[in-house]
């Protein structure tokens, strides 16, 4: 699991039959002290977070689990919604 913000949201006008009825959101991954690192990527959204919030997601394979038992072509799901953290 890693953590993550939330920047935006994508529209998609044809994408995988899988995918209907899913939300794709844009996220920045976050150090555990809150900067950001690597590149910004689109996460299918298996939460419910909005544009903002600081979020859970993982990669790979595991991202298509909560969807279970649809198939969603995706390496990359928010899983939580974070209300805060500490380092130390």
């Amino acid at each position: 699991m890693q953590l993550a913000k939330v920047l935006g949201t994508v529209v998609a006008s044809h994408k995988d039959a899988n995918l209907n009825g899913t939300t794709l959101l844009v996220i920045q991954p976050l150090a555990a002290d809150g900067a950001a690192t690597g590149r910004p990527l689109v996460a299918v959204d298996a939460a419910g977070a909005g544009v903002g919030e600081h979020v859970f997601f993982v990669r790979g394979r595991e991202a298509a689990y909560p969807f279970y038992p649809v198939e969603v072509p995706t390496d990359a799901a928010i899983i939580g919604i974070v209300d805060h953290w500490t380092v130390g």
